[in-house]
C-alpha cells in the first residue's frame, strides 16, 4: 500500500484532541502503526523560535502544556514545563519527563489557565522581557484569556516588557508615558485603548500623526498606521494602549 498524507478536517479548537485520540489508539494497539505512521497538527501561529531576537543560552524557556512539546520538537529543552497536559498523549508526556528536570503537573479543573501559571513561573526569574507564542490559535476564548493575562502582568510589572508574538504579528501593552518605537519588519502598526480610553495621544514619525488627541474606548480609527521614520514615538497621559504590529 502506498504511503501518503491524509487530511482530517475537524471543528476548530478540536485539532489537539483528535491528535491525542489517534495517538492513544496507536499506543493501545487499536490502530496499526503500519497504517498510521505519524499525526501532525498545523502550528503556523507558533513563531519560528530561531527568528526571535535572543540567544538561546541566555533565555529561560517555559513550556505550557503542549507548548512544552513544541519546544522539544524545535530541539530546545525547556527549563521547566507546567500545565494539566490534557492536549498531549501519555507517551509525549513521558518523553518530556525524560528531558525536562522541572515538571509541574496541575489538575485539569483549576482557576488559572496554563498560560497564567507559566507567567507566574516566568516572573520568578526576574526577567526584563517575556515573549508568549502559541497563544493566538483557533480558540478565541484561549486567546482572550492570554491577552487578559498579559494585560494583568504588564500592569503589575511595568518594569518588564511582555509580548504576544506569532509569525505575522507582535502585540504588547503600553502604559502611560512616552514610548520610542524602532522600525521593524512589520508593515502596519495599530493602537487601541484597552479597558478605558486614552488621553492626550500624540503620534510622531508615522504616516498618520496626531497631537494630544483622545481615543475613546471602542474606537478603531488608529488601525493600520505605518512608520515613516526609523524611530517613532507615541505618548499619552492616561489609560492602557494595546499596540499591534502586523506584517500583512
Amino acid at each position: 500500500m502506498a504511503k501518503g498524507w491524509y487530511i482530517l478536517h475537524t471543528y476548530s479548537g478540536y485539532e489537539n484532541k483528535i491528535e491525542r485520540t489517534i495517538k492513544t489508539m496507536l499506543e493501545n494497539g487499536d490502530l496499526s502503526s503500519d497504517i498510521v505512521i505519524d499525526v501532525k497538527v498545523p502550528v503556523e501561529e507558533v513563531v519560528d523560535l530561531r527568528q526571535l531576537p535572543f540567544l538561546q543560552e541566555e533565555t529561560i524557556f517555559i513550556g505550557a502544556d503542549r507548548g512544552a512539546y513544541h519546544l522539544l520538537n524545535a530541539d530546545i529543552i525547556p527549563t521547566e514545563i507546567i500545565g494539566d497536559f490534557d492536549s498531549i498523549s501519555y507517551k509525549e508526556l513521558d518523553t518530556l519527563r525524560k528531558h525536562v528536570t522541572h515538571v509541574s503537573i496541575m489538575p485539569s479543573e483549576k482557576d488559572e489557565t496554563d498560560t497564567r501559571l507559566a507567567l507566574l513561573e516566568a516572573m520568578k526569574y526576574k526577567p526584563n522581557e517575556v515573549i508568549l507564542t502559541g497563544v493566538s490559535g483557533s480558540r478565541l476564548d484561549h486567546y482572550q484569556a492570554a491577552l487578559h493575562d498579559v494585560y494583568h502582568f504588564q500592569r503589575l510589572h511595568p518594569e518588564v516588557s511582555f509580548y504576544i508574538q506569532n509569525n505575522k504579528n507582535k502585540l504588547q501593552f503600553l502604559l502611560p508615558g512616552t514610548h520610542k518605537i524602532d522600525q521593524q519588519e512589520y508593515k502596519y502598526i495599530s493602537f487601541y485603548p484597552f479597558g478605558e480610553g486614552l488621553e492626550d495621544v500624540t503620534l510622531d514619525g508615522f504616516l498618520y500623526n496626531v497631537e494630544e488627541e483622545p481615543i475613546s474606548y471602542g474606537h478603531a480609527k488608529f488601525t493600520s498606521n505605518e512608520q515613516v521614520e526609523r524611530t517613532s514615538t507615541i505618548s499619552f497621559k492616561s489609560g492602557i494602549c494595546l499596540m499591534i504590529r502586523s506584517s500583512d
